[in-house]
This record gives structure tokens, C-alpha cells and sequence, in this order.
């Protein structure tokens, strides 16, 4: 049975005839018969008693015609409902991410966001440098900022998630040089180190159930780009603190080893941020959505495989 088919019998229903309802429906009379031998056969019941002058519905077609009524205006109320959101979801996205996310998550999320919805345009700004909303023209910008930053953001925004961090190492790396176990041991590594507006992070803090530590480390390189960390870290040139986000592909591979879990790292937190509500539209709403979604799947994998535990991502819906 095809949707159709629905179609044909509703017509007929209301004209009585197979060849004027084939007539509106600008098909011909043996098609339209077609189509209601399919309704019958799918059935197992005869929808009309036909003779030479007149056609009239069975017991079980009257019973069957309110049915076949109610499903084609859902049907035609969902198109309705996706063509309107379809034709809303329109215009120009102008966002800000950090070089790191741009090439990696949010690359693939654009793209198949831009897939579903043929409307929408992009302007990307891909930096690790902060961007101005005014200056460069930004309606929108993901940012990772502290719970302290956060409560001073004086921008409208979302939050989308808490972000844990995690320190790791290429499995080549550890073979050559061993593993840290405690952070004492840190100083013996070579660090990757990220570096913004020619501040080098080069003390990395961690705490446990008794205190906090904190590591000045050692490192023959710095960088301003987050994902050029990363992949030195694969490539097995040193040890780096990095997001669980950005090296969660990395560590369920195997091309990373988490380092020395029972140290926790202070948690920031992605935000998606405006200058004004105003400029919050549909498009942006569901690139929120989009990236919530995403994010928890990749939590929901690092848990699963115990490369994280649940209390160390805490779910941004509850906190």
C-alpha cells in the first residue's frame, strides 16, 4: 500500500467513480484500480461493491474511511511542519571557535549541519586568539572559559558543557621515556606547552582526595594552537594536559594513554555565547542542540570505556 493509494480511495469516496476520481487525480482508470486492489489485498477486505451502474463502500470501507482520513492530514500536517522549519532554518552564521575545535568537531558538525539545511550560510572565525564580536564581526563564539569566568560573562549564552581535562602521552613515548605516576615525576617529561598572547602555560595543577599540586614543566616547545599540542603528543615528541574533548577520538584509539588518573584536573566549561538575544536564531538554536548532543555522545564512550569515570564529566544538565 502506498500513500497514494489513500489518496485514491478518499476520491473516490467522495466522487463515487473510479474514472472521475482518476480524472482529478490526472491519472488514468486502470491505475486507479491498481491502487485500490492494493488497499483491498493489504487489507484482506473488499473496499466497494462495484456493479454496471453504481458503486457503493462495504461495511468494512465506511469503518476504514475515517482512518485513512486521519492518517493522510497527519501526513500532510508533518510536511507542513518541515517545510516551515526547513524555510526558518535560513541566513548567515557567524561564528567564533578555537583553531582546535574548528578543524576537528565543529568541521564535521557544520558540515552536516549545512548538509540538512541548504538555507544557512557560514562565516567561520577560527582562531585560539579571542575574538570581538564588533571588530570581527561575530554574531557567536564557543568558548572555554572557568566557573569564575562564566559568572562575570557579561554576554548572553548557553552553557554546553563541562570539559575535564586529562594528561596523556603517545604509547612510543611512554615505551622511550616511562610513565609519570605522580606529579613529582612530571618535572622528568618533556612538555608540550600551549601558549596565548605570549603567556606560556607551563604550570599545570592537579589535586586528589588529600591536596593540590602544583608542576612547573619542562619543555623544548610551545605553541599558540591548540591542535598542533595534540598532534605532537601522537606523534610521541612529549607528555600534554588537553581537553577530553578535543583527544577523545585519540585515547578510545589507542593513539594516547591517559596518564595518571587518580590526579584530577580543575574542570572549565564551553559556553556559546552572544553579545545580545536578539541574535539568537533558529540556525543557532540547533547548532546548540547539535553540539550538546554530539559532546554527550563522546562523554557517554569515554565512560563506557573507562578512560573516564562518570563523577570526573559531570553531566551539564545537572551541574
Amino acid at each position: 500500500m502506498k500513500i497514494a493509494d489513500l489518496q485514491v480511495l478518499l476520491k473516490v469516496a467522495e466522487l463515487r467513480s473510479i474514472t472521475a476520481a482518476a480524472n482529478q487525480l490526472d491519472m488514468s482508470s486502470s491505475a486507479a484500480s491498481v491502487s485500490l486492489k492494493r488497499i483491498e489485498q493489504a487489507l484482506g477486505a473488499q473496499m466497494f461493491v462495484r456493479t454496471t451502474r453504481q458503486l457503493r463502500f462495504t461495511p468494512e470501507g465506511e469503518r476504514y474511511l475515517p482512518f485513512c482520513q486521519q492518517a493522510l492530514d497527519l501526513l500532510q500536517q508533518g510536511q507542513v511542519l518541515i517545510t516551515e522549519e526547513q524555510h526558518a532554518i535560513s541566513g548567515e552564521v557567524r561564528m567564533a571557535v578555537s583553531s582546535e575545535m574548528g578543524r576537528n568537531l565543529m568541521r564535521v558538525l557544520l558540515n552536516k549541519f549545512m548538509a540538512k539545511y541548504s538555507a544557512v550560510t557560514l562565516r567561520l572565525h577560527a582562531s585560539d586568539s579571542r575574538a570581538d564580536f564588533y571588530r570581527d564581526g561575530i554574531d557567536v563564539a564557543l568558548r572555554a572559559i572557568t566557573k569564575d569566568a562564566a559568572k562575570d560573562l557579561n554576554l548572553y549564552g548557553f552553557k554546553i558543557c563541562n570539559i575535564p581535562h586529562v594528561v596523556c602521552a603517545a604509547p612510543n613515548y611512554i615505551a622511550e621515556y616511562g610513565e609519570p605516576l605522580i606529579p613529582d615525576d612530571l618535572p622528568q617529561h618533556n612538555a608540550l606547552l600551549y601558549k596565548l598572547y605570549e603567556v606560556v602555560h607551563d604550570t599545570w595543577a592537579f589535586y586528589d582526595d588529600t591536596q593540590k599540586y602544583k608542576v612547573k614543566m619542562r619543555s623544548d616547545r610551545a605553541v599558540n594552537d591548540g591542535d598542533i599540542v595534540r598532534r605532537w603528543c601522537v606523534d610521541g615528541e612529549g607528555i600534554a594536559k588537553k581537553s577530553a574533548i578535543d583527544v577523545s577520538q585519540d585515547l578510545l584509539s589507542g593513539r594516547l594513554k591517559r596518564l595518571m588518573p587518580e590526579y584530577k584536573i580543575p574542570l572549565t566549561e564551553m559556553w556559546l555565547v552572544l553579545p545580545s538575544r536578539q541574535l539568537i536564531s533558529p540556525a543557532i538554536r540547533l547548532i546548540r542542540d547539535e553540539l550538546k548532543q554530539t559532546i554527550s555522545e563522546r562523554r557517554e564512550q569515554l565512560i563506557a570505556n573507562k578512560v573516564l569515570a562518570e563523577e570526573e564529566w559531570p553531566d551539564a544538565a545537572i551541574n
